[in-house]
């Protein structure tokens, strides 16, 4: 039998050993490492978990493709890396919108799968960082027609200013009235339920392909013609 060292999610026991009964193909990255889950068994609690694991570039990967992942010899350890074990927070149906900056996608990312477990508090306060951290860089540097410390400080008077001047699209105006001005009422207040999380998801998610998203896939649409032109 086929057994992973790692720590147990179950009973916390750390660096213990886990008999592994099956594996499931999940999918191939650089036309070698497969990635697998594997229903393992920790010996210690004797309760179930499944890990989420890849081929490791410093082991023998070419004699798990032989073989299979159950029948390699010795500790699973020395063939791959483990990445997660699959949990709640794997009900996440809300991917990032494409083309976001990578600091944006993770919190977007970490608001979903706050949504996906029912921490509606916590998305509502991701959700906002992602819409402060977006917006602040549409502000112009000198203070003009209203705009002041305050309104650059407050996503909530942010917003406003933003459509009011024609930074931001109106047809999205109404969407951001789940953005409230005093302040973020998931951290302030711990007040945010499933449906106050999943307008800050939709709104959230819309705004960013309009920021990052259309924009960036105008400019592919672009470069396409123009390598399409250039080989007439």
């Amino acid at each position: 039998m086929a057994e992973l060292v790692a720590n147990c999610p179950r009973c916390r026991a750390i660096n213990i050993t886990f008999d592994v009964t099956s594996e499931n193909f999940l999918y191939q990255r650089h036309h070698w490492q497969n990635w697998y889950e594997i229903f393992s068994q920790c010996r210690h609690c004797h309760r179930s978990t499944v890990f989420v694991v890849s081929e490791s570039v410093n082991g023998n990967y070419k004699l798990i493709h032989e073989t299979g992942l159950l029948k390699v010899p010795g500790s699973l350890n020395s063939y791959v890396e483990i990445h997660s074990h699959v949990s709640p927070k794997d009900n996440l149906t809300v991917a990032p919108p494409e083309h976001l900056p990578e600091d944006i996608k993770a919190i977007f990312s970490e608001a979903s799968i706050c949504i996906a477990v029912g921490c509606f508090n916590a998305a509502g306060t991701m959700f906002r960082l992602c819409l402060d951290m977006a917006t602040r860089g549409m502000l112009p540097e000198a203070d003009t027609h209203g705009l002041n410390a305050r309104t650059r400080r407050d996503l909530g008077l942010r917003l406003p200013w933003l459509f009011d001047n024609g930074l931001l699209p109106e047809a999205l105006r109404e969407l951001s009235a789940c953005i409230k001005e005093d302040g973020n009422d998931g951290a302030h207040a711990g007040t945010l339920q499933a449906a106050d999380a999943g307008d800050l998801l939709d709104f959230t998610g819309v705004l960013l392909e309009r920021i990052y998203t259309e924009p960036a896939r105008l400019r592919e649409a672009q470069s396409r013609r123009d390598a399409r032109r250039a080989d007439k």
